[in-house]
């Protein structure tokens, strides 16, 4: 055995390798045997942050089938093969560049004749892609988009919202697309893998409501803060003035199959048997954590110093292994990311606890973006906390700024690997000897 920090380190090749859409989008189309359909040419529309890779994958398999199509990448990533039109757009707050791949996106639906629609959708997509209801405006939903992120919502209560704000999210592309044959091949990002929520679930039946989603306003008390014309358009869905999300009994849907293809489950299977082969025993927790990063950071803390003082749930070497998207609310003026947060408060914990060298985590977003930072996250042992107090860091006090990035930045703890094409959610490893 190497010491923690060495294993844990190993292992981001190897998710990187895993998170590869590409492959998984090759293996759908072979399960499927779409490439061997006759007579049958395909409008490919795909976005996210891992849709240059899903397309090269789908280009790869279909080559001469694809008649056309538009790719919506985050700015400045990597463009995908193929001659497809290709839209730089904005994340995670949306702009004009939103709207214009919206506005493409249904004119790509517009096209007639024996064609079918292969949609490749990943998470980031909720920005990348948006056309929003009347009379809201790009700048109200900025404005939300700005709101909800620092609210401390989970995800799927960011995209309820979202959903119903929007003339395309919420399974409302789809009513572009009916009555043409479609596939929508999704990559989760959404603890749980709820189809509905991964990208908004665009060409989806949505299980959630006009109440739900304005109960999350209300829940978060964000009644007074969001734009009016938002509150106004969730008011009148309440009411009933404005037509709901389409269901799981529209026609729309009868012709359109959605699946995912892709999730952060599989990445933690794989890690626990390169873990297990280094001679760690292994425990996945779950692949659907959520809560905030630093409650979740010191609770993990907790069954570390457990298992380390007495065997619970199993004694050293273990791994802890989970996967999911905790959340930050933002009180402070720093700069972070939910990894980063979560690692530094499980260290801090671990750290006033025990004089104890040998456990480390790993926090790592598989898209290689952690909050609005260059960081995919970090790696650090409960040693390295007695090295960040030796610069003059004040831990706790930068923790309630919510300034994690310039705390691991100081002690060159980050781990930067550039966008990688790839959204399936953060994973964590607790690593202990």
């Amino acid at each position: 055995m190497k010491n923690p920090k060495e294993d844990l380190n190993e292992l981001i090749k190897h998710i990187l390798i895993k998170s590869d859409l590409s492959i998984y989008v090759k293996d759908y189309i072979k399960k499927l045997k779409i490439d061997r359909m006759a007579n049958k040419k395909f409008i490919l529309i795909s976005f996210g942050k891992g849709a240059s890779s899903m397309v090269n994958g789908a280009i790869e398999m279909l080559n001469d089938k694809i008649e056309g199509g538009v790719v919506v990448i985050p700015k400045g990533t990597k463009r995908p093969k193929g001659n497809l039109e290709v839209i730089e757009s904005s994340h995670p707050i949306p702009d004009e560049n939103s709207i214009k791949a919206a506005d493409s996106i249904i004119e790509w639906t517009k096209i007639r004749g024996n064609i079918g629609f292969l949609f490749l959708i990943s998470g980031g997509g909720s920005s990348l892609v948006e056309k929003p209801l009347r009379p809201i405006t790009l700048d109200d939903l900025k404005e939300l988009n700005k709101i909800l992120l620092n609210s401390g919502a989970s995800i799927s209560e960011i995209n309820t919202v979202r959903k119903h704000v929007s003339q395309i999210k919420g399974g409302r592309l789809a009513t572009f697309v009916y009555p043409k044959k479609a596939y929508g091949l999704y990559a989760s990002d959404v603890p749980g893998d709820i189809l509905d929520q991964i990208a908004s679930g665009p060409t989806v039946p949505d299980t959630t409501t006009f109440n739900d989603a304005f109960n999350v306003i209300i829940n978060y008390n964000l009644k007074e803060s969001i734009p009016k014309s938002v509150l106004k358009v969730l008011i009148d869905g309440v009411n009933r003035k404005i037509r709901d999300t389409p269901k799981p009994n529209d026609k729309i849907f009868k012709k359109i199959k959605n699946e995912i293809i892709a999730k952060n489950e599989s990445i933690l299977k794989h890690i626990s048997k390169l873990l297990k082969g280094k001679g760690y025993k292994t425990i996945i927790l779950t692949s659907r954590i959520e809560g905030e990063s630093k409650d979740v950071g010191y609770a993990l803390a907790s069954i570390t110093l457990d298992s380390i003082n007495k065997g619970l749930p199993l004694r050293p070497p273990i791994a802890l292994i989970l996967g999911g998207e905790t959340s930050v609310t933002v009180k402070g003026k720093g700069i972070g990311g939910r990894n980063m947060e979560l690692a530094l408060a499980w260290g801090l914990k671990v750290n006033e606890q025990i004089s104890y060298k040998r456990a480390a985590i790993l926090a790592f977003a598989t898209d290689g973006i952690d909050g609005p930072t260059d960081s995919a996250g970090t790696l650090l042992s409960s040693e390295d906390i007695n090295y960040i107090k030796s610069l003059g860091i004040d831990i706790k006090k930068e923790l309630k700024d919510n300034n994690s990035y310039y705390v691991l930045n100081k002690a060159s703890l980050l781990i930067k690997t550039g966008p990688t094409g790839s959204n399936l959610n953060n994973i964590i490893v607790v690593a202990i000897k």
